[in-house]
Order: structure tokens, then sequence, then C-alpha cells
């Protein structure tokens, strides 16, 4: 897969070539980040550090996919252009709430009506064109069925095409919504998020590579085959996607010399929605992006036993890394043993996907 790896060198090479330019441009313009008060203390010292850096995560995603494409002679398909719309969509979304936060002198950006609104009109013309553009087998790059390993018998057009699409919409809608705000939060410390999307979309680079490999196109015979419009386009993304995320934590690991922003959190976020809907593997993604979940998780029990309890919490700060930076661990320590929760998570997911094919096979195989 010639291009699978030209994709993740590109883009690997672009981002860690390309991202101290961007730092010294934003220096030189005094485009720093502003570190609220009351999150850790340590925290601080980090103020005017450049943000903004998923600028570079988003041009050296789309120069490595679009440039392996080209040195392989081929088009890219529906699907990953469709990915790379809600990428940009949302990054420029992103981008918005960063730039507003550097020229108010502010830790808030966009006003939280407008931020959601910015991402339902991104995440509806997604989830209404990954419904269109059959191929020649009639797949298109989305369907309407809750997948897990591969599509259920769970379909939301179980009562129409039209209720389809609306329920079709809305859930497409809440997974981005939700991937990208797991994301953002798990953005707290020197390059979590990003080694944590690294391992992510390092799966899906050997997920995609699998399910081509496995393509009902290519053969119909075996019924372990996946119904994936264009598996390997989505690995070549992925690649791209894994690539500039390596490139990017070069500058972005403690301490870091630049900070993803929400440019590079909800178009992250957006790429993991984007991915598993288009992979068929929507609740897998549960499990291989389950250190996020656990981020999400945390934040969520926080604020409902502080509801409930009236005023007692759980951990000591949310999201869960700040606990752990509360009880005195290094931020290091933090981001290493993240990481390592990290790939257990996706080693897992990816296993109970290489699991169930060879569940499939007949005896004997």
């Amino acid at each position: 897969m010639r291009a699978v790896v030209f994709a993740g060198g590109i883009s690997l090479f672009i981002a860690l070539a390309g991202t101290p330019l961007f730092i010294r441009f934003l220096t030189r313009h005094q485009y720093g980040q502003f570190i609220r008060h009351d999150g850790p203390a340590t925290h601080l010292v980090k103020r005017g550090t450049p943000t903004m850096g998923g600028v570079v995560i988003i041009l050296a995603t789309v120069i490595g996919w679009l440039g392996a494409n080209l040195l392989t002679g081929r088009a890219p398909y529906a699907s990953s252009m469709l990915v790379v719309l809600l990428i940009v969509g949302l990054g420029f979304v992103g981008f918005l709430d960063d730039y507003i936060k550097i020229r108010q002198e502010r830790s808030l950006g966009l006003r939280a009506r407008y931020k959601i609104l910015g991402q339902a009109v991104v995440g509806i013309a997604f989830a209404v064109l990954v419904l269109q553009f059959p191929n020649q087998h009639g797949d298109t790059p989305a369907s309407t069925s809750i997948s897990f390993l591969r599509d259920t018998a769970l379909d939301l057009a179980y009562w129409g095409p039209a209720i389809g699409i609306i329920l079709f919409v809305i859930w497409a809608n809440f997974l981005i919504t939700a991937w990208s705000n797991a994301v953002n939060l798990t953005d707290g410390l020197d390059g979590l998020a990003t080694g944590a999307s690294l391992i992510f979309f390092g799966a899906y680079t050997i997920i995609g590579i699998w399910q081509y490999n496995q393509w009902c196109s290519l053969d119909s015979a075996t019924n372990q085959c996946y119904e994936v419009r264009d598996p390997r386009d989505l690995a070549i993304l992925c690649a791209a996607i894994a690539g500039a995320c390596f490139g990017f934590l070069w500058w972005n690991a403690s301490p870091a010399k630049i900070f993803m922003g929400d440019t590079g959190s909800l178009a992250l976020g957006g790429a993991i929605a984007g991915v598993t809907i288009m992979s068929r593997t929507e609740l897998l993604g549960v499990i291989i992006g389950g250190l996020f979940v656990i981020i999400v998780a945390s934040s969520v029990i926080q604020i409902g036993w502080f509801k409930i309890s009236g005023g007692r919490r759980v951990f000591k700060m949310a999201p869960l890394h700040h606990h752990f930076e509360l009880m005195g661990w290094g931020e290091v320590t933090i981001v290493i043993r993240f990481w390592i929760i990290a790939g257990l998570a996706a080693a897992a997911g990816t296993g109970i996907f290489y699991a169930e094919w060879i569940a499939a096979l007949p005896p004997g195989e």
C-alpha cells in the first residue's frame, strides 16, 4: 500500500518542518494562549504559548492525503473527500474560536450558541452528503444502520427513508459533537490529545487496510467481507492524520512550544466521527478511543454528582488528568500513562475487530 506510506510520510514531514515556521509566525504576532485561572496553578506558566497549531495538523493532513493520491496516480474517492470537508469545516469553527480568544485576550472564544450553530451547519451538511454518491455497486459512503464491527440490524430507516435520513442526521451530529468535545477535553496537558489521536488513527489505518483486503467489491463470495464504500481511501486519510499528529507531537510534547487549540481538537474530533461512520464501525470507535471516553465520563460524573449532591465532588478536578495533577503526579507521568491506556484501548478494539473476522471463518480454514 504505497499510498498509505506516502500519506503518512508526507504529512509527517510537513508537520515536523512546518510547525516551527508557524510557531515563529504566531510568536511574531503575539498569538498566545490564555489560561483559565480556575485551572491548576501549574498551568499559568503556559500563558502566552502559541496556539492554533491545529492549522498545521489540518494542512499537513490535506497535503499528505492529496500528495499520496497524486504520487500513486489515483483520484481520491467520495469517502475521504467528505471526511476532509468535515475536518476543514470544524477546523474553521475552531479557528474562529481560537482567534477570538486571542483578539479579546480571554480564555473563552466564540459564544456557545454560535459555536454550536457552526458545528451544526457543518455536521448536518456532512450527514446529508454521506448518504449520497453511490458507487457502481450501489454503496454510499455511509449507511443508516448503526454499526459496531460492521452494520448491525438496527436500521434508522426502518420507518422509511425520510425518517431514516432525519434520524441519521441526528445520530451523526451526536457523534461529531461528542468526539469533538472528547478531544477538546483531552487537550489539557502537553501532547496528551495529540498522542492519543495518533494512536487512534494508527489503529484505523490498520483497520482500513484490512477492510480493503477483505472488501466485498474485491471478493463478494466470502461471508466475512466488508461492505464499506472506500476502505483504502480511508486508510490513506487515516495514515495522513496519524503522520500529521506524529510530526506535530515533536513540538507539542512537554514543554509544549505550541498548542493545537480548538482548531485542532474540533478537526480531530470530527475526523474520528467521520472515519468511524464511513468505516461502519461507529461503536467500535468507542473502544479504540477509550481514553477519550474515560476523560469525557470523568467530567460527566463530576458535574452530575456535583448537582445531585449539592456541591460535593468525586474528583479533585475534572477532566480526569487534572485530578491526577492535583494529586501531585507530574505532567509527563500523566501523559505517558494515559498514552499507555490509549494504546491498550486501541489494541483491544483492533483485536476485537480481527477476532470477529476469525470467528466467522468456516471450520477448517
